[in-house]
C-alpha cells in the first residue's frame, strides 16, 4: 500500500484535515492512519474455478432477475470495459445490465455497442439520454427501464466480483424460504488502488445497525433493492452526491412504519463477503474525499430530512470527518425516540484509553484499549453513535418504563445522579444512573451491564452507544 498515488493522497488529506481540525486533531488522525496501514494485511481472493463452476450449476434455474443500473458519463473506455466484463463474468446468469448514457460525446455508446457486437450478449441494454440531468435523474431513467426482481446500482468505473449476483440471489432465496423476503441486500466492499493495481481497505460491515446508518452510509456498495420498493422510492436529484444515502434512509423509513417500535430489520440482509471493488483514482471519492465536498452536505440534508419525516426533534451536524454525522436530539435521545431503551457513553482509564462503554453479546468491550482521540480507523466507527448489545451501567440512562429491569438485575432502585462528562469535547452536566450502591470489580460491572442490555433488548428496545459522551474513571 505504500504506492505513490496513495502517499500523495494521504498528504492531500492531511493538509485538508489540518485546515479543518487543527494540529492536535490532525496529529492523532495521522497517527491512527499510519497504525492502520501498518496492520493492514489484505488480499482479495476470488473464488476458485471449481467453486465458480458449482455456482453456475446451482443457479442454472434460478428464479430472480437482477437488473444492474449504471449511469455513464464520458467513462474511460478501459474502466467501462472492465465494469462490463465483471458483470459478464457473473456465475449467476439471470441479469441485465442497463447502461444509461448522458455523455456529450459518443465514446461510451461506441464502446458499449462494440462489446455487444463482439460478445453477442443481449443482456447488455444501452440507452442514450437526451440530456444530462445529474446522477439521480440519470439513474432513475435506468431504473424505469429495469425489468428485474431486484435492482442493483453499479458505478460506471467500478466493478463487481464474479460471485456477486450469486451471493445476492442466494440471500434472497434464503429470505423467501424463511418467510421474510429481503427488501434490500448489501455486501462488504474494498477499494481497487489503480496506481498499484491491488485491492486495499476492505470494509467488513455490520449487520443492519439503525444508529450507525444514522451516522454514516456504511451500507454503500454493493446494494440491491427489491424492484417495487426501488421504483416507488427512486433517487432524488436534490441530494445528488448523496443520492444512495438518501435512498437507504428512505428505504429504512418505509420499513419502519410510524406505529412500529422498531424497523423491520429482517428484511435488510447483509452479505458478509466482499462483492464490490470501488475504484480509487484522483477524481473519485474513494480516494479523494475532497473531490465532491458538496456530497457530504447533501448527506447531512438527507439525514435531516429523515429526522423530519420521522417527527424527530433534532439537529444534524457534520462530524470531524467528511461523510460522518452526529444527530443532536432535543431534549435527548430517550425523549425523542421511543424505540431507544438505554443509552450509554464511553469510559476511559487513567491513561485515556477505552476501558468500557459498548459491549458485544459475549461481554467483550468494543474498541477496548483504543486511545480516546482515535476514531477506529478509516471507517471511524469508534467515534460513531451505534446500536450494540449493551452499554456500561456506570455511564448510562434508562427509559423510565424499564426502571424495574434495573432493580431486578442490580437489586437497587433506579435513581439518577448528576455528573460532569465530556460531550463532543466540551464539559457538560449529565444525569446518569446512580450505581453507588454496587460493589463490583471490572468484571462484575461488565456482567451486570450485559445482563441489563440483554433485558432491554428482549423487551423490544435498542441499546445505543454514544461515544461523544466520555468520562474518565
Amino acid at each position: 500500500m505504500g504506492n505513490r498515488v496513495l502517499k500523495i493522497d494521504n498528504v492531500r488529506k492531511t493538509v485538508n484535515y489540518l485546515k479543518k481540525n487543527g494540529l492536535a486533531g490532525t496529529f492523532y488522525a495521522a497517527a491512527e492512519r499510519v497504525q492502520e496501514e501498518r496492520k493492514a494485511d489484505y488480499r482479495y481472493l476470488s473464488p476458485d474455478e471449481e467453486t465458480l463452476v458449482g455456482q453456475r450449476r446451482e443457479t442454472a434455474d434460478a428464479p430472480f432477475l437482477f437488473s444492474i443500473v449504471t449511469p455513464a458519463y464520458e467513462t474511460k473506455e478501459a474502466h467501462l470495459r472492465e465494469m462490463i466484463a465483471s458483470v459478464q463474468a457473473q456465475t449467476y446468469s439471470r441479469w441485465e445490465l442497463v447502461i444509461v448514457d448522458a455523455s456529450e460525446s459518443d465514446n461510451v455508446e461506441r464502446t458499449v455497442r462494440r462489446i455487444i457486437h463482439e460478445t453477442g450478449d443481449l443482456r447488455i441494454r444501452y440507452s442514450r439520454l437526451s440530456e444530462n440531468k445529474g446522477i439521480a435523474e440519470n439513474t432513475n431513467a435506468g431504473i424505469a427501464l429495469a425489468a428485474g426482481d431486484y435492482i442493483a446500482l453499479l458505478d460506471h468505473d467500478d466493478f463487481i466480483t464474479p460471485d456477486a449476483l450469486y451471493e445476492m440471489a442466494r440471500a434472497a432465496h434464503m429470505g423467501r424460504l424463511e418467510g421474510c423476503p429481503p427488501a434490500f441486500l448489501y455486501s462488504d466492499e474494498d477499494k481497487y488502488d489503480e496506481g498499484a493495481e491491488s485491492f486495499v481497505f476492505p470494509h467488513q460491515k455490520l449487520e443492519f445497525n439503525l444508529d450507525l446508518i444514522l451516522s454514516n452510509n456504511y451500507i454503500c456498495h454493493f446494494l440491491a433493492v427489491e424492484a417495487g420498493l426501488m421504483k416507488s422510492l427512486l433517487l432524488r436529484g436534490e441530494y445528488d452526491g448523496a443520492q444512495d444515502y438518501d435512498l437507504v434512509l428512505r428505504a429504512v423509513d418505509s420499513l419502519w412504519p410510524a406505529e412500529a417500535l422498531l424497523p423491520e430489520t429482517a428484511r435488510i440482509r447483509h452479505i458478509p463477503k466482499v462483492l464490490y471493488h470501488w475504484r480509487s483514482h484522483r477524481d473519485s471519492t474513494a480516494l479523494n474525499t475532497g473531490s465532491k465536498t458538496y456530497a457530504y452536505e447533501a448527506g447531512r440534508r438527507a439525514l435531516a430530512d429523515f429526522c423530519e419525516r420521522r417527527g424527530l426533534r433534532a439537529q444534524v451536524e457534520h462530524s470531524l470527518h467528511l461523510g460522518f454525522y452526529h444527530i443532536c436530539y432535543d431534549p435527548d435521545i430517550l425523549s425523542a425516540r421511543r424505540e431507544v431503551g438505554i443509552v450509554g457513553g464511553k469510559l476511559l482509564d487513567s491513561r485515556g484509553r477505552v476501558l468500557a462503554g459498548a459491549y458485544s453479546e459475549d461481554g467483550s468491550c468494543l474498541f477496548e484499549g483504543l486511545p480516546a482521540r482515535f476514531t477506529g480507523g478509516s471507517t471511524h466507527r469508534a467515534s460513531l453513535m451505534q446500536d450494540c448489545a449493551a452499554v456500561d451501567i456506570r455511564l448510562m440512562r434508562l427509559r423510565e418504563e424499564l426502571w424495574p429491569l434495573f432493580s431486578q438485575i442490580t437489586g437497587l432502585p433506579y435513581r439518577e445522579k448528576a455528573v460532569f462528562v465530556k460531550e463532543g469535547g466540551k464539559k457538560k452536566e449529565l444525569r446518569i444512573a446512580d450505581v453507588a450502591g454496587l460493589s463490583c470489580d471490572e468484571a462484575g460491572y461488565r456482567k451486570l451491564s450485559v445482563a441489563l442490555g440483554t433485558a432491554v433488548r428482549s423487551s423490544g428496545y435498542l441499546a445505543v452507544w454514544d461515544p461523544s459522551v466520555t468520562m474518565r474513571l
